[in-house]
């Protein structure tokens, strides 16, 4: 759909002194390259080394050096166009855009221009559930990014660190087609676990591989886009939320007071939970944009496209589609399983030669819910596929009820060890020996009267019952066979 005809849904607007407004937003993305040297250079590009300690002297720009390009990064660039959908341009330019910066030691970024790598493309985002969007791409391009100004080394002067100056960053610049803070949350989300899927790019906004320039704008419904502002450098999904509502609330109550929304670029503060000007934006001509004179057209044929296209791995959308259909989950399970690959790779390993539903419960709720808690991913996680796997197992054959199934899961999680092994070492089996369930509730029902009589004249009082045979079992008794014998001896059934 066209991003000018796109409306925001009227539960997406922002209520004002003088009516309804639609936020507009358009998302320019910097996700840094996953190679293990810089876009010009050989440098290594390893986070965290001491400041100056990955610079070569084409990243230091001294004279006579000059770039050579890093094939592996092309590919990626190649590779995350066709995650996108996007076209895959043959020919493209690498430009000089030029501005003076003190961690920017050339006086000009290589970028690309007006010939990108890739072209227009586009992503399904799930914002809920149950609302899907479908956002464009207007484009990926690759360049190079700066060096390191810090302000806090020394009381009258700045340092400058340059391990970071010509690293590889894939700019990929949306359309304006967001409508809201938590439709532009769920797009970086979504951009965020292709590009982990595909391997072009880690995703770590922490260490700042992957970070947002954040353009809004506000508009009465039905009217032409309004003048935009650009908060650069917003580092997490959280702050990008808040970034758009705060901006979008600022250009609200400037218009609703008869003023103009001035064209210019803002940082968001998040301990004040504000944006500030930092200086008015600039058009592309103020950056004197030219072809560079060192570097030759980049050209591949479609050839090169296919091998990378043949060798990409199955990505969310396609993974989400056969985990729903192979193990009949519902869309929302698939897509919890499917936000890491990690996650979904755990999820198969669990559900092999098992049934989907029960293993999706287990890993999502306990596994998933017990990760969330102690602040762990997937990958740190104490149990194996193997031994979550055992505990479902156990489940499926009736040798363990639900609830021991969860005592388990704690013993496995924090000592280890063969589910199967220690339901037989620690006499944990589900007691399915009907004699032994009847007289258990034999005792109940002798030990109440009055709850007897309570129950059949109200039947769902039989569910008390069911929760004292529990207890006196030790949660052992199969509860199946306790509501058919009760139902029974209760005159219920």
């Amino acid at each position: 759909m066209n991003a000018h005809v796109r409306a925001a849904d009227p539960k997406q607007r922002i209520k004002g002194a003088t009516g309804d407004w639609e936020i507009v937003i358009g998302l320019e993305i910097h996700a840094q390259v996953t190679s293990r040297a810089k876009l010009f250079s050989g440098s290594s590009t390893a986070f965290g080394a001491e400041p100056n300690s990955h610079v070569s002297l084409v990243d230091a720009a001294m004279p006579g050096m000059l770039p050579v390009i890093n094939e592996e990064c092309v590919k990626q660039a190649v590779r995350t166009g066709l995650g996108l959908n996007a076209r895959i341009n043959n020919r493209s330019v690498f430009d000089r855009k030029n501005y003076f910066y003190p961690d920017l030691p050339q006086g000009y970024q290589i970028s690309q221009y007006k010939s990108p790598i890739v072209g227009e493309g586009e992503i399904m985002v799930d914002v809920t559930p149950t609302q899907s969007i479908t956002v464009g791409i207007e484009r990926l391009h690759l360049e190079q990014d700066a060096g390191k100004s810090l302000h806090d080394q020394h009381p009258t002067m700045s340092f400058v660190d340059l391990n970071r100056s010509g690293v590889a960053l894939m700019e990929i610049v949306s359309r304006p087609d967001l409508r809201s803070a938590d439709e532009a949350k769920a797009y970086v989300t979504k951009l965020r676990t292709i590009l982990r899927y595909l391997g072009t790019c880690d995703g770590d906004m922490e260490k700042g591989n992957l970070r947002a320039d954040v353009n809004v704008s506000v508009r009465k419904p039905g009217e032409p886009f309004g003048t935009r502002c650009e908060i650069k450098n917003v580092n997490s999904i959280r702050f990008i939320g808040q970034a758009v509502d705060v901006e979008a609330r600022r250009q609200i109550g400037i218009l609703e007071d008869g003023g103009t929304i001035d064209q210019e670029t803002r940082l968001y503060d998040p301990a004040k939970g504000e944006t500030r000007s930092m200086r008015s934006k600039e058009e592309a001509h103020d950056y004197r944009y030219f072809p560079d004179p060192d570097l030759l057209p980049l050209e591949f044929d479609d050839a090169f496209v296919e091998t990378l296209k043949i060798g990409l791995p199955e990505l969310p959308d396609a993974k989400k589609a056969r985990l729903a259909s192979q193990y009949g989950l519902s869309p929302y399970d698939a897509a919890v399983l499917v936000a890491e690959h990690e996650q979904a790779n755990f999820f198969e390993a669990v559900a092999k030669g098992r049934d989907g539903k029960t293993a999706a419960n287990w890993v999502i709720n306990e596994l998933f819910g017990r990760l969330n808690k102690e602040s762990k991913d997937v990958t740190a996680s104490p149990m194996s596929a193997d031994q979550l796997g055992g505990i479902v197992d156990l489940i499926g054959e009736g040798v363990i009820s639900g609830s021991i199934a969860k005592q388990l899961f704690e013993i496995i999680w924090t000592e280890g060890g063969d589910p199967r092994a220690v339901v037989a070492a620690r006499g944990m089996k589900q007691v399915t020996d009907t004699g032994a369930i009847e007289k258990v509730i034999d005792a109940v029902i002798a030990a109440n009267p009055d709850k007897v009589e309570q129950a059949k004249a109200k039947p769902t009082m039989a569910g008390w019952f069911v929760g004292q045979v529990m207890k006196a079992s030790g949660g052992k008794a199969n509860p199946a066979a306790v509501n058919e014998i009760l139902a029974r001896k209760l005159g219920l059934g």
